[in-house]
């Protein structure tokens, strides 16, 4: 069973209310103090779970089957964290019917400036985290502070006098998450340029196109073995485009083999990879990140790409290892004067594989994709219909409700999260 933002969600709620629960008298509990309590516990235990979920470690992305699972969840624990510390904040979480005592001392008025104080870091977290307006390198760099800003409110838990003592179950349950949280952020922000996996990599092919650019890029020292779909953090070492962006790996790959991205100029880091690469420099690529590879045992494979999600379709289409493509039909969603790559290079690619190839400029109402979608489910067993997407959420609720039509099982779906930030 792998794990998914509600499942986590619930988890850390229904714990962190429990063991809350379990060290304050039973006719307080559903009372303001009480909850309030325990939105507390929980924000905290939220936060800590967040920074884990932030430091990019291979078993969290196994137990979320993907590293864009792996941040989404992230980013909703902080939106739910924020929610349940400003409950904490308007509600006072004491009364006389609780004997209290603070873990760590602090005089009173440092006691309440880390009270407030671990609230604003909470919510600046927040802000940035979902902030889409700020530059990609400033962001950066702010949201490195999550780690430190975490040990505000880690101290504000410490210092405040409650009924949860260290020793006790909800004390136990927050020193866990409180060393998980920091344990991670501190990987990531200290030991993971050096630990994680990574190699060096110098571009040895820029071919421009329409709105971007195709990558190649052959390695220099050590090498990455990464499947057709994965994705990897590109670091160029060139000042301005050092900050690590995640891509999707275009190309199928073994060790040794060439790396090839393709890349939109999308945002301020993009226009600027787009624009300033060349052929020379080079570049950090970690990874492999990502389990949105190929589904080689299905009957019958439809592959829907929108924009730059056709990144991890070339790669499958790439792949001279893989099976071949005579049972897919892949649909290409695109903007007329921005696709990249051109229609019919990809039409081109696709014959090559034997695979049907259905160019979608006008939407998802087009008859291009809804007839021969519908053709497709008709043509057999709608439940054999394996169904991969990579794109926009908009493009991604309209393919869920193009399968619905049609018979086909949702949980025959396939995807990846399109968006990090």
């Amino acid at each position: 069973m792998k794990l998914e933002s509600w499942s986590t969600l619930a988890l850390l709620i229904v714990g962190s209310f429990a063991v809350t629960f379990a060290a304050i008298p039973s006719n307080t509990w559903f009372t303001s103090a009480g909850t309030s309590l325990a939105a507390g516990v929980a924000a905290l235990s939220m936060m800590g779970a967040a920074a884990l979920l932030g430091g990019r470690l291979r078993f969290v992305e196994s137990l979320y089957d993907g590293l864009d699972r792996v941040y989404l969840t992230h980013k909703h624990l902080g939106v739910f964290a924020l929610g349940f510390a400003s409950y904490h904040l308007v509600f006072k979480a004491g009364t006389e019917a609780w004997t209290v005592a603070s873990i760590f001392s602090l005089p009173p008025f440092y006691t309440r400036l880390v009270r407030q104080l671990s609230f604003i870091a909470l919510m600046l977290i927040v802000m940035l985290a979902l902030n889409r307006k700020i530059p990609y390198s400033t962001w950066r760099w702010w949201h490195k502070l999550s780690g430190p800003l975490f040990i505000i409110v880690i101290l504000h838990w410490l210092s405040f006098r409650s009924p949860i003592a260290l020793a006790s179950p909800a004390g136990v349950w927050l020193a866990a998450w409180s060393v998980l949280g920091v344990g991670a952020a501190a990987y990531k922000l200290l030991l993971y340029p050096v630990l994680s996996p990574h190699a060096l990599y110098r571009v040895v092919g820029v071919t421009p196109g329409a709105s971007g650019i195709h990558l190649a890029m052959q390695p220099v020292k050590g090498a990455i073995d990464f499947k057709p779909g994965q994705f990897g953090f590109l670091s160029m070492k060139e000042d301005g485009l050092r900050e690590p962006h995640p891509f999707t790996i275009a190309s199928a790959g073994r060790n040794g083999d060439e790396a090839h991205f393709v890349i939109r100029a999308l945002g301020d880091h993009t226009n600027k990879l787009v624009q300033r690469t060349t052929v020379g420099m080079h570049a950090s690529i970690y990874a492999p990140f990502g389990r949105f590879t190929r589904l080689e045992s299905a009957e019958r494979e439809v592959w829907i790409a929108g924009g730059v999600g056709i990144s991890p379709f070339i790669a499958w289409l790439t792949d001279g290892s893989g099976r071949m493509c005579d049972r897919v039909t892949l649909f290409y969603f695109y903007t007329p004067g921005r696709e990249f790559p051109s229609a019919k290079v990809l039409d081109e690619l696709a014959r090559e594989r034997g695979a049907e190839f259905i160019a979608v400029s006008g939407g998802p109402s087009s008859p291009e994709f809804t007839r021969r979608f519908a053709e497709i489910a008709r043509s057999g067993d709608p439940a054999a219909v394996s169904v991969s997407f990579c794109g926009p959420q908009g493009l991604l609720r309209h393919v869920k409700a193009a399968m619905r039509e049609n018979g086909v099982p949702e949980a025959n779906l396939r995807h990846e999260y399109f968006e990090f930030r």
